[in-house]
Formats: structure tokens, sequence, C-alpha cells
């Protein structure tokens, strides 16, 4: 039998072992409890590092990239800075926040699309009505130039129809910025009419020598007509702009493979490379046009231009330098948009430059015909005054002020400049004022036949116009000559 003793011993040795292991495993449990507060600890500071550092690039998002995303959208060279923390850049977090300035990106594009269409339809509709307002003051300053002879009050008026072109003109180019028709009319004509007819809608005309080696009869389809005026009288405008007062525009028209060319060339300050190559995307027409995109005071020549080149197939090209320093602006004009015109049945304005082709060989090698810096005023109306006047016997030359005025045909050679040696046929100052109150009644008879039904932009010539012109017709005798190229419309 065993004793107490060693029952005892042995109950108390198992019970020091007990304690022994129990004390053993609260030890590695209090440690295992600390190592996870120490993990708890880390995880919580990692937490907050987290939270600040989402927080910091939420707040640089906000602060920074968003409203550099939408400077963008307006301003392409404009950067978008990238996350706040580099190392953030692959994480799904920054694939997020790309996705938040994606689809910003996306909204804003189709609102500024949206708005620029409604400022687009609120331009169109005012310029309509400017349009009209000026077509009726143009048909009242003809009417006054057919009801009154004074030389010149004449002039005057005159001065004042040439002002009203030049805002017709700009009205037009923004009309069709704005996706309007271009509002005219036409039938077919001379390719050099209808350059020289964008020639005389500018104030600075007499800067422009035009030259001329297309043959006799190269004319243009009549729906080709009014945009070839409006693209070359924006590049010449561009041409006289940026460049000196004292130099001239050159325009050479000539014959190419598949068409032909209109090359116009300026001495002025030229472009740098980003310029041109923005110019080339507006005269492209590839892209759609923002009224936001055009400065302020928009500049709407060649987004003009790309309108045009887009809906008539028409083709402008800005990438070459000018030999004379300036810009080189090169319109190409298709064969399927050219015609042919038989010159002895319908020929050029009397203003226009005559081909140097062989073929034109009644031309004078030291005529100025070949040459022109004064073309008739205006194109359409003042381009069908121009036709009559060669009927009639008259073209235009510029007085001292800068603008026309009209004499015989008959070549007489200058004594200097532009002013004409004296002769002894030149007409009276009232038969002169008379022939032109003819011509431009005729004009206006002509503009009210064909003038109607293009974008409602142009009106109806009043019948005291049309009585006028009868009026004129009786008591002049060039007045049978003034429709002579009737189809020319505003």
């Amino acid at each position: 039998m065993i004793e107490l003793p060693d029952l005892a011993t042995g109950a108390l040795a198992v019970g020091m072992l007990s304690a022994l292991a129990l004390g053993v495993g609260l030890l590695h449990a209090q440690r295992q409890q600390a190592c996870q507060r120490a993990e708890i600890a880390a995880l919580r500071r990692r937490l907050d590092g987290a939270v600040g550092a989402f927080t910091a690039e939420v707040e640089h998002l906000a602060a920074r990239r968003v409203p550099a995303a939408a400077r963008q959208s307006a301003h392409p060279h404009v950067t978008v800075p990238g996350p706040l923390h580099p190392q953030t850049a692959q994480t799904p977090l920054n694939l997020a926040l790309e996705h938040v300035l994606t689809g910003l990106r996306t909204e804003l594009a189709a609102q500024r699309t949206r708005i620029d269409a409604a400022a687009q339809a609120g331009m169109r509709g005012a310029t309509r009505e400017i349009q009209a307002a000026l077509y009726r003051l143009q048909d009242a300053l003809r009417e006054l130039q057919q009801t009154y002879d004074d030389p010149e009050l004449a002039q005057t008026l005159f001065r004042l129809d040439h002002e009203n072109e030049q805002s017709l003109r700009r009205a037009q180019v923004t009309a069709v910025v704005c996706g309007a028709w271009v509002g005219l009319a036409r039938e077919e004509s001379h390719l050099v009419d209808a350059v020289t007819g964008g020639q005389a809608r500018l104030a600075g005309y007499h800067r422009i020598r035009v030259h001329n080696h297309l043959e006799a009869g190269t004319g243009l389809v009549s729906h080709a007509v009014e945009p070839v005026a409006i693209i070359v009288a924006e590049l010449l405008d561009n041409a006289l702009r940026h460049s000196a007062p004292d130099t001239d525009v050159v325009v050479n028209l000539e014959h190419v493979h598949h068409g032909v060319c209109v090359t116009v060339d300026d001495a002025g300050l030229g472009m740098t490379q980003d310029e041109r190559a923005r110019a080339q995307r507006l005269v492209a027409g590839s892209e759609p046009i923002l009224l936001t995109e055009l400065g302020d005071p928009p500049r709407m020549g060649f987004a003009a231009i790309g309108q045009l080149t887009r809906q008539f197939d028409l083709g402008v090209d800005l990438s070459s330098p000018s030999p004379y320093g300036g810009v080189r602006a090169v319109l190409r004009v298709d064969s399927h948009l050219l015609s042919r015109i038989d010159p002895d049945e319908r020929p050029p304005a009397a203003s226009a430059p005559r081909s140097t082709r062989p073929a034109s060989r009644d031309a004078a090698p030291a005529d100025t015909r070949n040459e022109t810096s004064a073309p008739a005023h205006g194109y359409g109306a003042e381009h069908d005054d121009d036709a009559s006047g060669a009927a009639s016997g008259h073209h235009a030359r510029r007085d001292a002020g800068g603008l026309p005025q009209r004499r015989r045909r008959t070549p007489v050679a200058a004594a200097s400049g532009d002013t004409p040696a004296p002769r002894s046929a030149e007409p009276r100052p009232e038969q002169a004022a008379a022939a032109l109150g003819a011509l431009q009644a005729g004009t206006a008879a002509a503009r009210a036949t064909a003038g109607e039904g293009t974008d409602g932009a142009a009106t109806a010539v009043p019948d005291t116009a049309r009585a006028a012109r009868q009026r004129a017709e009786a008591g002049t005798d060039d007045a049978d000559q003034t429709d002579h190229e009737g189809g020319t419309t505003r």
C-alpha cells in the first residue's frame, strides 16, 4: 500500500507540473495577445495612412486634376497632373480615379457640343435677320443711285454700298460657320469673275494683283460659284490683314491636272508651325467646328472655308510658305466643278483680268487687263454691273478714295498711278451717274428673280426698284445693256 505522505508528495508534484504548464500557456497566450495588439495597431496605422492617402488623392483630383481635364477639353495643350503619390499609379484606386476623369471628359464634350449647337442656332437666326436688313439697305442705296444723278451723291452712295457689301460678307461668313447655306443662287459663271468678285468684297482690294492663266471660257458650275467667291475673299482678307499696306497680294489662276488652282501669295508675317497646323486643320473641314475654339473675338475665316470645302468638295492647302516670305494659300477646284462658257456669247466682266493664254491674242501686251487691282464693287449685283458696263462701253477704275468708278473701255495711257490721262471722249458726270443708276437698277431686277428661296436671308426687291429700273432704262442710252449677265444674282 502506498503511504499517505508519498501520495501527497505525488499529488503535490502533479499540481506543480500542472501549474507550471498553465503558467507557460498563460505566458504564451499573453505574448500572442501582445502580438495581436501590435498587429492591430499596425493595421490601424496602415488603415489610417490609406484613408489619408485616399483622402489626399480625392482632394488632389478635385483641386487639380478635374479642373485641368476640363481646361484640356477646350485647350489641348493643357497637361492633366498625375496621381499625388506615384506609388498609387498602378493601383485600383488610380484606375478608379482615371475612370472618373474619362467620364468627366465625355460629359464635358457632350455638353460643349450641345451648348455650341444651341449658340450656332441662335447666331444663324440673328445673322439671317442681319442679312435681310443689309439686303434691304443695299436695295435702298441702289434705288437712291437710280433716282439721283448728282455725281458727288452717286459716289457717296457707291462708297456706302461698298461698306454695306463688306458687312454682308461678314454676316454671310458667320452664317456659314454656324451651318447655314451660302444663301445665294447663281448661274454658272467665269471662274475669274468669281475670283474678282471675292476680291471686290474687301476694303483693300486695290492691293491685289490677279494674273489669269486660264483658258478663255473656264467657268464654274452654278452651285460652286458662291463658295469659290467666299473662299477667295477670306483667303485674300487673311493675306491683306497680315501683310504691310504697301505690299501687294498676288493671285494666280492656273490649270492643273485635275482642275484649276487659285494661288494666293502675300509678303506678310507668315505663320508658325503650330499656327499653320491649326489653320490647315480648320480649312480641311474634317473635324466639327466649335465657336469656342475660334477665339475672342472669333476669327471665322478659316472655319468658314472648312465648312465650304467639306460641303462642296473643294480643297484648300496652307502647308507651303510663300516665296514672298508670307503665306501661300492654294484653292483647288476639281474638274467636276468646272464648266465651259463661250467667251464670245458671255464674256467675263470688263474689270476681270484677261487670259494670258495664246488664244487671247486680242489683248494688247501692254494693256493692264491681264492684271487687275480694282475690280467692280462687290460680286453678284456688282458683278452684273461690270458685265453690263462691258456691254455699254464702260469698266471699273479707282478714284482718289480707292473705290471704283466707271470710265470708257477704250485703252488710254495713264499719266501716273490710277489717274487716267485726259481724253476727249470722257462722258459728262451727269451721263456717268445716269448710266451707273441704270446698271444698278438692272442688277436689282436680276437679284429679285434669283435671290429668293435660298435660306431666307435674301429678300425680294421692292416694286419701287423695278419701277426705278424702268425709268432709268427709258432715260439712259446704256440702260438696254444692264441685263447682260442677269443670271448672277444676290
